[in-house]
């Protein structure tokens, strides 16, 4: 039944009229876009339905609509497609010499509607990635002048999640100076309203930051009495520990929020662990955070 009633309405579509206003904005766009040639004037000839789609997804549609009750009863069918809101690489710096390498990736949002947030995070990104590739220079400057040491650097971007609702990106920064380091960072976005969420705007108050950590270290408890090549900077049974211990996150600790709506604690190496443990890091049930949380929105 579901697809009788879509051929019919694909039949319907098909068959609407397009309104002479509407075909000449079309052809003005496309003459605006420099692609107007005589492939696409035969294509647009051929096939109403293209020129339409194209129009809806370059908003030109009002002339078409305003003029034509019966092309918006129609066009009042059809699911509109939301932006698409997408990661790109925007600019990469690459230095690759026999003891010098350089590998940074500066990530660029597109299709938010909010600019202000998407340009804030860009100029964020590129500030990050240009004052790490001066550093790399002027570092590299100085070790060719004594004429010793190796030097690395990579940088780049992962898309963690990204759904109808929740992008979340994470930039790294593996630096190599004899021994490596590596720090991750997260921003993650609410696509439908167009906001950057921190871990606190989550939460009613800062009581989350005792449930969560109790959590983690639960799981970290948990994680070395099942793989004893696993190892924390933890308080042991004994209530021993060392000055590094881990005693609870950040109020602004790193996080993302997954594809499954699970909070995910980040911490960057070093941090928590050994060197060897890398970026290590804790889904949180939601179950423990119900009671805090500001609403479901995000973490379900």
């Amino acid at each position: 039944m579901a697809d009788k009633n879509l051929q019919e309405l694909k039949k319907e579509y098909n068959e609407i009229p397009i309104p002479e206003e509407l075909d000449l904005v079309v052809k003005n766009a496309f003459r605006d876009s420099g692609v107007y040639n005589t492939r696409i004037k035969t294509i647009y000839k051929r096939s109403g339905v293209a020129v339409a789609s194209l129009a809806i997804s370059t908003g030109i549609l009002t002339v078409g609509v305003n003029s034509s009750p019966a092309f918006a009863d129609k066009l009042s069918k059809i699911p509109v497609v939301s932006s698409i809101v997408k990661v790109i690489t925007f600019k990469e710096y690459n230095i690759n010499e026999d003891k010098y390498k350089a590998n940074i990736e500066v990530p660029s949002i597109e299709g938010l509607e909010n600019k202000a947030l998407e340009d804030s995070l860009n100029e964020k990104y590129i500030s990050e990635n240009k004052k790490l590739y001066e550093d790399f220079i002027t570092d590299m400057e100085g070790l060719k002048k004594i004429d010793d040491g190796h030097l690395g650097i990579e940088s780049g971007y992962v898309v963690k999640t990204d759904n109808e609702n929740i992008l979340s990106i994470g930039r790294y920064v593996v630096n190599t100076v004899g021994t490596s380091s590596t720090t991750f960072e997260y921003d993650t976005i609410d696509k439908k309203n167009e906001i950057l969420i921190t871990l606190p705007s989550l939460f009613k108050d800062n009581k989350y930051i005792e449930i969560i950590s109790e959590n983690i270290k639960e799981q970290m408890r948990g994680q070395m009495k099942s793989d004893s090549k696993k190892v924390y900077w933890i308080d042991d049974e004994s209530g021993n520990g060392n000055m590094d211990i881990f005693k609870e996150i950040s109020e602004n600790q790193n996080f993302y929020i997954n594809d499954q709506s699970q909070l995910v604690i980040s911490f960057n190496k070093y941090e928590v662990a050994p060197g060897y443990m890398g970026i290590v890091e804790f889904t949180i049930s939601t179950d423990i955070l119900s009671d805090v949380l500001v609403s479901n929105e995000y973490i379900k």
